[in-house]
């Protein structure tokens, strides 16, 4: 029952990752045309230029979870590296960083978040300049959605080490 719930949220992030990765290719492509529109024809447009800070917001955001799942955020831990350190004490190290950091980080930008993307939401906030995209609900509701999404991540952690403590590790 565990690893199944570990496999599907893993599965369900990796899905989210493989779909943000696409994000990139539409960034560089719009940054691209953004800059050749503005150089060889001189229109600008104040609109592409927030969509691109849009999707590289959402790029950061939406990959925070796939990112965790495969290890990749940065780690300042001297110890956790050492090879002093069995598999078991990383699992633990791993467990007591998801419960007493990861998960109350995750906890308070979702209750932080939520009244600024209700009213981004209740009053239709778009772009206070003009010729900028309207809506900005929709990049301030992806905060949570990124972060629901790195508390799932959390719990596959959290189970995985513990399946590790138990030397049940899932492969």
């Amino acid at each position: 029952m565990t690893k199944t719930i570990i496999n599907g949220i893993d599965t369900f992030n990796d899905w989210i990752g493989r779909m943000t990765a696409w994000l990139v290719l539409a960034m560089v492509l719009l940054i691209c045309y953004d800059v050749a529109m503005r150089y060889f024809f001189n229109q600008g447009s104040v609109a592409l230029q927030e969509l691109q800070w849009h999707l590289f917001a959402l790029i950061f955001l939406l990959g925070s979870a796939y990112t965790l799942k495969h290890d990749g955020h940065v780690r300042v831990d001297l110890i956790h590296q050492s090879r002093l350190l069995s598999d078991k004490h990383r699992a633990l190290i791993n467990i007591v960083g998801i419960l007493f950091f990861l998960m109350p980080f995750c906890i308070l930008i979702l209750t932080t978040t939520w009244p600024f993307v209700e009213n981004a939401f209740y009053y239709n906030e778009g772009s206070p300049d003009p010729g900028g995209l309207p809506h900005r609900f929709l990049l301030k509701g992806s905060i949570l959605i990124a972060f629901g999404l790195l508390i799932l991540q959390g719990i596959a952690e959290l189970l995985r080490n513990s399946l590790r403590l138990s030397q049940q590790e899932p492969k």
